[in-house]
């Protein structure tokens, strides 16, 4: 992966997108340490998208042959937003 300054990859954005269009990657850097990484879009890795639905929807099947409901989760006054979240620190 190559590295480049934010000068340069401001004065030179559409040649590098260009670049980035065809598979390369850059780490952009200000003041030698590095901030972003300008990546293809394309470059998600569906495989592992794919495994994480599957295993959802497996979950989800288990809980159904088990008799259980997603409000069964939550505590009372809890939603499912605070389920989703609990434990998270921000």
């Amino acid at each position: 992966m190559s590295e480049i300054g934010a000068y340069e990859a401001k004065t030179h954005l559409p040649q590098l997108l260009e670049r980035v269009q065809k598979g390369e990657r850059f780490i952009i850097t200000k003041h030698g340490h590095p901030v972003a990484e300008l990546v293809p879009v394309n470059q998600r890795d569906l495989d592992a998208v794919n495994q994480v639905i599957t295993a959802l929807r497996n979950l989800r099947s288990d809980f159904a042959e088990r008799g259980l409901r997603l409000d069964d989760l939550l505590q009372e006054g809890q939603n499912l937003r605070e389920l989703a979240h609990e434990g998270h620190r921000y």
